[in-house]
């Protein structure tokens, strides 16, 4: 089978940084048709997405992790995109409720290695069973999220489910996101006026005081090395994604050499 590297997406990559979010959306829906699917865990970026979706408007699914022990404003949020976007969100959970968890392997997010575990079994797991349904997952990481994303590429190589992460608001500043949102009214999760600069599971999420980065409510009591929870490759070792295997008519048209599609 051919393989696409992340080293072949180089010069796409580069010329993309110059495209509007809209015209990414555009480019992959062109590319890849009914095996691309976006993602959003409720949060301001991905909730932007999800409005970019509806007003272009592009058809295609939403997926959505729902770890079992999510707040209740983040469920309600995901209902409202449904309703008032007319969105197909697929929800994804993981094998195992979390108190069958804790019986089995007890309260892993106490400890930053019972985390990493937690979060793979409850937020990256559930992720395999759309593996082989997709070929591109639109995601909703920036740069100026900082951190490991302060480099985020457009494209990036996802090796776990064989396929290619779009991120079409990498560029998109904080400004550019405060005004998107403000100017199309987008539906966000109300934890956000609560102080939550980032929310995950209500286990390990806390409001963010003012003048603390924006992750630092994030499993505050592991102290800074545990930020992120692996569901983005992105925020792995670039090791760990080093290629994909797609059929070669595939790489020809995402590379643009068998396609008349151009943004």
């Amino acid at each position: 089978m051919p393989r696409l590297s992340q080293a072949d997406l180089f010069e796409l990559n580069r010329a993309f940084d110059e495209r509007t979010p809209q015209e990414l959306l555009s480019w992959s829906h062109e590319i890849f048709g009914d095996r691309l699917a976006a993602m959003t865990s409720m949060q301001e970026a991905g909730n932007v997405i999800c409005h970019m979706l509806h007003a272009i408007p592009l058809d295609m699914p939403v997926i959505f992790v729902d770890t079992g022990v999510l707040f209740a404003e983040t469920l309600e949020t995901r209902d409202r995109l449904i309703s008032e976007y007319g969105l197909d969100i697929r929800t994804l959970t993981p094998g195992l409720t979390m108190q069958q968890q804790t019986e089995q392997y007890g309260i892993l997010y106490l400890s930053a290695e019972g985390q990493k575990q937690c979060c793979e079994m409850r937020k990256s797991a559930p992720l395999d069973q759309v593996r082989g349904d997709y070929d591109a997952l639109i995601g909703s990481l920036r740069r100026s999220d900082g951190g490991r994303r302060g480099t985020c590429p457009i494209l990036a190589i996802d090796t776990r489910l064989n396929c290619l992460r779009v991120n079409p608001l990498a560029n998109f500043s904080d400004e550019h996101l405060d005004d998107y949102i403000r100017r199309n009214q987008v539906i966000l999760n109300p934890l956000h006026q609560q102080g939550y600069s980032t929310i995950g599971c209500n286990r390990c999420t806390t409001p963010v005081l003012p003048g603390e980065p924006k992750r630092a409510g994030r499993w505050r009591h592991l102290g800074p090395w545990s930020v992120y929870c692996g569901i983005n490759p992105t925020d792995l070792d670039p090791d760990r994604s080093p290629a994909v295997d797609f059929p070669q008519e595939l790489i020809d048209r995402i590379l643009g050499r068998d396609t008349d599609f151009m943004i």
